[in-house]
């Protein structure tokens, strides 16, 4: 086991080098130049050193730290190209290109509802609070709030606000979701992304394989996967190799399994499961 310094201690993932080591901060405004433009929404809140102290807590588990560089810059252009996808306000003409508006926001900014499932006891709605999009994966619904909350021993079911006032623990949210399956036995983004995780036959039936693709079904399921080349689903990836490009891998590196566009959803939702797409 290896410690660096105060960024990563005492694990075998300290060995290799720290995201700051290979992550600086000129990169991090290359790939975010435009978030504190005065018409961005977020203007002054996203910052590098938010990103690293969130970061802290895990890279010891193999956040940013898995692999050889390449793979190490590779998970990050990855985190990243989902974080840049859902907080961007860019568009098709805007100044400096529509991939450059990443973390423009830091919630969501006309909720159609409030996010609450009446039914979860586990995590039940706290009164008169509201569960719409907060963060830099953003955050919806009570249960989700509870889940990642009690992940960070942080009291975000009564008080999802937090993610929209700490830029740190807005990042923590999102990268303990990444770091995190959505259901036991089934894989992170993470271990999905570095190739820890071995697909099943079943899930080499359904097309879900090692790579970036697999992160969109991990994180959205039906919502972005398997419908074909949507625009919900190639926005995220066109993020992900402007990031790969933007911090000097290269989109060429990005690999074969890129797309999750003919993958069953590891969790289908209760509508769509019976539905044909």
């Amino acid at each position: 086991k290896c410690t660096k310094s105060w960024e990563c201690k005492d694990s075998i993932y300290c060995c290799n080098q720290t995201i700051s080591e290979i992550f600086q901060p000129y990169q991090f405004e290359d790939l975010f130049h435009q978030r504190n433009s005065p018409v961005a929404h977020a203007n002054g809140f996203w910052s590098y050193y938010n990103f690293i102290e969130a970061s802290i807590q895990f890279q010891p588990l193999g956040f940013g730290t898995t692999g050889g560089q390449e793979m190490q810059m590779k998970e990050i252009a990855a985190f990243f190209g989902h974080v840049g996808s859902k907080t961007s306000c860019g568009y098709s003409v805007a100044p400096g290109g529509p991939l450059s508006w990443g973390l423009c926001y830091n919630h969501e900014m006309s909720p159609s509802q409030s996010y609450c499932d009446q039914y979860d006891y586990i995590y039940p709605c706290a009164p008169g609070v509201e569960y719409y999009g907060r963060g830099a994966l953003p955050v919806y619904w009570n249960f989700n709030y509870g889940v990642i909350g009690d992940g960070l021993k942080v009291d975000l079911l009564n008080h999802p606000e937090y993610l929209e006032q700490n830029a740190t623990l807005a990042f923590e949210a999102a990268i303990w979701r990444w770091m995190n399956p959505i259901k036991k036995k089934q894989p992170s983004a993470h271990e999905v992304f570095v190739e820890m995780w071995k697909p099943s036959k079943n899930d080499t039936l359904s097309k879900r394989v090692p790579g970036f693709g697999t992160t969109m079904n991990v994180l959205y399921g039906d919502l972005v996967c398997g419908h074909g080349d949507i625009e919900g689903m190639t926005n995220i990836i066109s993020h992900y190799l402007y990031y790969l490009d933007n911090i000097g891998v290269g989109r060429k590196q990005a690999g074969t399994n890129v797309t999750c566009a003919e993958q069953v959803a590891f969790n289908p939702t209760p509508s769509s499961s019976s539905a044909s797409s």
